[in-house]
C-alpha cells in the first residue's frame, strides 16, 4: 500500500501484540501505538464487534511484514521529540538526556583521537611513512 509521500503501511509484528496491525498503523500515522490499540479495542467493545474484527483480520492478511532494513533505519535515526501527547517520539526530557549521552560519547571519542594525534608514536609513524 504506497502513498504519495513515499511511506508504506506495513504490519509490525516485532513491536505488536497479536499480528502487528495496530503497531503498523501507529508507525504510518506517527501515533503512539497504545493509542491505536485503545481506539481499536474501544470500537470493538462499543458495538463495532464484527467490523473491527473483520478489518483487523483483513489487514493481517493483506499487509506485508515490515522489512528488517526499515527497522534498523528507525532504530538509528535522529531523535524525534513529540510535540503532542498522542504523537510518536520521545518526551522532551528523555530526548535531552539521549542527546546529552550522545554528545558525551562523541566528546570521549574526540579526546581519545586528540590524545593519539598528539602522541609521540603518531609523529614517529608519520615520519616513517614519509620515508
Amino acid at each position: 500500500m504506497g502513498t504519495s509521500n513515499g511511506r508504506t503501511l506495513y504490519r509490525n509484528p516485532k513491536s505488536g501484540k497479536i499480528a502487528g496491525v495496530c503497531s503498523g498503523i501507529a508507525d504510518y500515522f506517527n501515533f503512539e501505538t497504545w493509542l491505536v490499540r485503545v481506539l481499536a479495542v474501544s470500537i470493538f467493545l462499543l458495538g463495532g464487534t464484527g467490523f473491527v474484527f473483520v478489518i483487523y483480520i483483513a489487514l493481517w492478511m493483506i499487509l506485508d511484514v515490515k522489512p528488517q532494513a526499515l527497522d534498523y533505519k528507525e532504530e538509528h535515526k535522529d531523535i524525534e521529540v513529540k510535540k503532542k501527547v498522542w504523537q510518536a517520539g520521545e518526551p522532551a526530557k528523555r530526548a535531552l538526556f539521549d542527546v546529552s549521552r550522545q554528545f558525551n560519547g562523541l566528546e570521549t571519542r574526540l579526546q581519545r583521537l586528540e590524545k593519539h594525534v598528539t602522541s609521540d608514536s603518531f609523529d614517529l609513524k608519520r615520519e616513517i611513512n614519509s620515508l
